[in-house]
């Protein structure tokens, strides 16, 4: 895997090379031409590409992710494209040649690398290509394949979800979901982690050791928060017709360098990824309430908006002199936008 994982890398910097000296000298290449070039003249020329065992059509997927990676750039979505390095983020994707391939169980038959085991039982489906990464000295397998929705009874209509930084998220029915705050406790750890690794030798075999043991600590701490994100977003789903959610900037929040690691901590642009794609399987509706809609100043009881301070945690109105949690005032208003605009659920409800 680590082959695979070699030639996938070579070849995705090959053609990211090739890329920008063709596009200095006035050209528009295209990851097609890159890689019909690249089979032809390039790969005949490093016999290691060709070894016993070794799949093919991992160099064919590297030039697909070349040209998703220059697609991404070219419609602002992304940055443009950058090298890969040897052990970040190391993966490849493999086939076989369009035949579907079983999957089920704790073993897998994977096209030209042959039988291995997985710590987890997989699903007895059907799938066309694998995707096989590694992460903190583990290989993950990863693929897709069709399921069918599982529209759950609701508990409520209408849900209104306001995320934060010291809570989770905070719902108009009255539930807080605490935030684990990964980060933050890891904190210590990983700065004595970093420190040990500082003082290895460069190159040596402890320094490969407590490099692993790094990444190990930040998977954790990536896993932590993943863990409370699903569990979070399943729930809201599951039990909710409609869940209205901000339309945060999660980009700007973060270039703030006094909340950054306070906004990755929360996972703010996973939890909405969540909510969307969850809300597809579960048969709930997704409503995206504009950033701008002042959800936190507005009086939940009478509408009455007045400034608000970000140290305030009590909303107190000076109109009508109703009085809640700043994060649950927000949510309430949250779920009474999406009433205005779902209103045919809420008769129907």
């Amino acid at each position: 895997m680590a082959k695979h994982a070699g030639i996938a890398r070579f070849t995705f910097n090959w053609g990211l090379a090739t890329w920008r000296t063709l596009y200095c000298e006035g050209l528009k290449p295209n990851s097609l031409v890159l890689k019909k070039f690249f089979n032809n003249h390039v790969k005949p020329v490093y016999p290691w590409m060709k070894e016993p065992g070794i799949c093919q059509k991992v160099t064919q997927y590297a030039f697909e992710h070349l040209g998703r990676a220059f697609g991404n750039f070219f419609s602002g979505r992304t940055s443009y494209p950058k090298f890969k390095k040897k052990g970040q983020h190391d993966s490849f994707t493999i086939d076989a040649s369009g035949r579907p391939i079983p999957v089920g169980g704790s073993r897998l038959k994977l096209p030209t690398l042959g039988w291995v085991s997985t710590y987890e039982g997989l699903p007895h489906v059907t799938t066309k290509k694998f995707t096989i990464s590694q992460e903190a000295g583990n290989w993950y397998i990863s693929f897709t394949y069709e399921i069918e929705p599982k529209v759950t009874p609701k508990s409520l209509d209408f849900v209104g979800v306001d995320l934060g930084v010291k809570q989770l998220a905070t719902l108009s029915s009255g539930l807080v979901i605490a935030n684990p705050q990964a980060l933050r406790k890891a904190r210590q750890k990983l700065a004595r982690l970093q420190r040990q690794l500082q003082r290895k030798l460069h190159g040596s075999q402890r320094d490969q050791r407590q490099k692993l043991r790094l990444a190990a600590a930040h998977q954790r701490v990536k896993n932590i928060r993943l863990d409370a994100t699903h569990k979070a977003t399943t729930y809201i789903c599951k039990n909710h017709a409609v869940v209205a959610i901000e339309d945060l900037n999660v980009s700007g929040m973060m270039a703030n360098h006094k909340l950054a690691g306070a906004v990755a901590d929360a996972n703010f642009s996973e939890f909405r990824r969540q909510i969307e794609y969850k809300a597809q399987r579960y048969g709930s509706c997704v409503v995206l309430v504009s950033r701008w809609y002042p959800s936190t100043q507005l009086c939940s009881n009478c509408g009455q908006q007045q400034p608000m301070s970000l140290n305030a945690r009590v909303y107190e109105c000076s109109a009508c002199g109703f009085v809640a949690d700043r994060d649950f005032n927000a949510a309430v208003n949250l779920a009474q936008y999406a009433r205005v605009a779902k209103p045919s659920l809420d008769t129907e409800g």
